[in-house]
């Protein structure tokens, strides 16, 4: 299985709209070097704090996005915009599901039963 990487980031007084904006877009760019899926979330409660997750089958693909040019020049562009070190995690997946869900009544989703 492969694994998921966490990387934190902390926006600069005023910049968590622009940072968010570019966490979007350099985010994207990581389904080019493998990553079958990213997410970036922004805290409600402290708005300068995100959390960047990109899912990759091999931590070597992630290393080539992470140490990639347009991770490079992001990094270099927008070192004013997050505050440093930004240190990642790799997270080994062990295990995962989802529910299923329905419809129920008043459009209100409900667990589906197994077969």
């Amino acid at each position: 299985m492969g694994g998921v990487v966490h990387v934190p980031w902390y926006a600069t007084g005023f910049r968590g709209d622009e940072l968010e904006a570019a966490l979007e877009q350099i985010s994207a760019v990581s389904l080019r070097y493998g990553a079958s899926h990213y997410t970036v979330y922004r805290n409600r409660d402290d708005r300068y704090h995100f959390i960047q997750s990109v899912e990759f089958e091999d931590k070597l693909d992630w290393e080539r996005y992470w140490y990639g040019p347009e991770f490079t020049d992001f990094r270099t562009a927008y070192q004013g915009w997050f505050q440093i070190p930004v240190i990642y995690t790799w997270n080994d997946r062990v295990c995962e599901g989802s529910a299923a869900t329905r419809s129920g009544p008043n459009g209100v989703r409900t667990p589906t039963p197994s077969a």
